[in-house]
């Protein structure tokens, strides 16, 4: 499965995740500054299988029944490290079913 990671998520959390699941940042990716619906456009344009943000605004910025994939919130305190690799096996349970394209919340 591949995941892209916005900008709010701090780029080390991709490691936490499993190989089964291939991570990647807006950052590496080069797509800095767009617009969340551009990502999720370039995201789908490009294989992804999922958005993971801490932004939890994209809600609402975007039409659910027009997203592209699933869009998975992280939602803790800070965005920091610490505060959302504790938030990773609830996203990997998540993203192992068959998940609908939708937001979903995933909160500590």
């Amino acid at each position: 499965m591949r995941l892209l990671l916005d900008e709010s998520i701090p780029r080390q959390l991709g490691s936490r995740f499993p190989e089964s699941f291939e991570t990647r940042t807006v950052q590496r990716m080069g797509w800095t500054g767009r617009s969340n619906g551009d990502l999720l456009r370039l995201a789908q344009t490009n294989g992804f299988d999922a958005f993971i943000t801490a932004d939890q605004g994209v809600e609402h910025q975007q039409n659910p029944y027009q997203l592209p994939m699933p869009v998975v919130i992280l939602i803790a305190r800070r965005t920091r490290i610490a505060e959302l690799e504790p938030l990773i096996p609830e996203v990997i349970d998540l993203l192992t079913r068959s998940v609908e394209k939708g937001f979903y919340r995933i909160a500590g």
